[in-house]
């Protein structure tokens, strides 16, 4: 673990190259013509991802209860990504909390180096993910921070400017956590498991949570660089509060880039790789990356719901049987994201190397 102590070389923030008025971007952020972001052709309008309202889901009436869950297993079947509206998350606490983290990146530099991370955590202020040396890297800067367990939550890392920051993220975090337990739900239902079967497998009330908030500064070359590289999330799953006024998550959806548009309100929720394993492939985590822009800084917020970290996860034996052998060998969270930890954002090849060889 003596390797993520520290980072392998100094740490650029991308937000002061951008600020620098720079007209070309350094090499360390081009990435290879094959990953590169064809900006225009990318963005195909016939075609986004699910919207599911919510507000049946859990509803007396059985039959709207259903038409619900058939959309989000239909989703999470097909694409991996869907959008939620009247998710019971207030809109006006979706909209300040977002823009305490918007103030947040426009403090002085000095003001934000105070919580200047390392690799052995993330938590605090970060440019860089991996601790490769020479790594291509990506054009943004992030805030991580614990959020649960409790134990894990520690205030003194949280920003105390803005003022009203610490409390924000408190209350976001309490509404999301729960919005997190009823998408679980309609997922163990949808899988035909017991209701609580996801949570409890992901540790019940000793789950983990995460908040990664992304800044993505203007770039002068978007077309040569990523916000963050194509992965898949490597939790259970993720809630993520999009900027309203700037796309720039993708999907990857039958080999081709999707451009999100983003839904008034609405949460993008994705399914992670530990979900993947647990349903056995049944449900899949998918590629996603981030697009720059020319013009406009974007900041979005990545609530992450996690196991607890020394769970053993496998296939679910349910979901097991001759035809359907267990597609992956059993990995603790830990060990999972070690490995992302050490090699940054890489497509799917961390979850195509736990896959079994029965």
């Amino acid at each position: 673990m003596n390797r993520l102590m520290s980072w392998p070389e100094p740490v650029v923030r991308v937000q002061s190259l951008s600020e620098n008025g720079i007209r070309t971007i350094p090499d360390r952020y081009i990435k290879p013509i094959s990953d590169r972001p064809a900006l225009k052709s990318e963005i195909h309008d016939h075609l986004d991802v699910p919207v599911i309202d919510l507000q049946n889901l859990f509803d007396k009436d059985p039959a709207l209860h259903q038409e619900t869950s058939r959309r989000i297993s239909s989703a999470c079947r097909d694409w991996g990504f869907f959008q939620v509206v009247n998710h019971g998350v207030s809109h006006e606490l979706m909209k300040r909390t977002r823009a305490v983290w918007h103030d947040f990146f426009e403090l002085p530099l000095e003001v934000k180096q105070q919580y200047a991370n390392s690799p052995s955590t993330y938590e605090g202020y970060g440019s860089r993910l991996g601790i490769e040396k020479g790594a291509i890297l990506d054009w943004s800067d992030y805030f991580f921070l614990n959020y649960l367990p409790v134990t894990l939550r520690n205030q003194s890392k949280w920003p105390a400017q803005p003022a009203s920051c610490r409390e924000l993220v408190a209350k976001y975090g309490a509404q999301v956590t729960k919005l997190c337990g009823r998408l679980l739900k309609a997922m163990s239902i949808n899988l035909e498991l017991k209701e609580d079967y996801l949570q409890n497998a992901f540790g019940g009330d000793e789950m983990g949570a995460c908040l990664r908030v992304n800044f993505y500064p203007k770039c002068p070359q978007p077309e040569l660089t990523l916000g963050l590289s194509s992965h898949s999330d490597p939790g259970a799953i993720t809630i993520l509060l999009p900027d309203p006024d700037v796309a720039g998550l993708q999907v990857r959806k039958g080999g081709k880039w999707i451009t999100v548009k983003p839904f008034p309100n609405a949460f993008i929720v994705n399914v992670g790789d530990q979900i993947q394993v647990l349903s056995n492939a049944i449900y899949k985590s998918v590629e996603h990356r981030v697009i720059v822009n020319s013009e406009k800084d974007r900041v979005s917020l990545a609530f992450f719901y996690n196991p607890k970290s020394d769970l053993l996860i496998e296939p679910a034996k349910e979901l097991v049987n001759e035809d359907r052998p267990a597609l992956y060998k059993p990995m603790t969270y830990d060990e999972y994201r070690l490995y992302i930890r050490m090699n940054g954002p890489s497509g799917k090849t961390q979850i195509e190397s736990m896959k079994s060889n029965r």
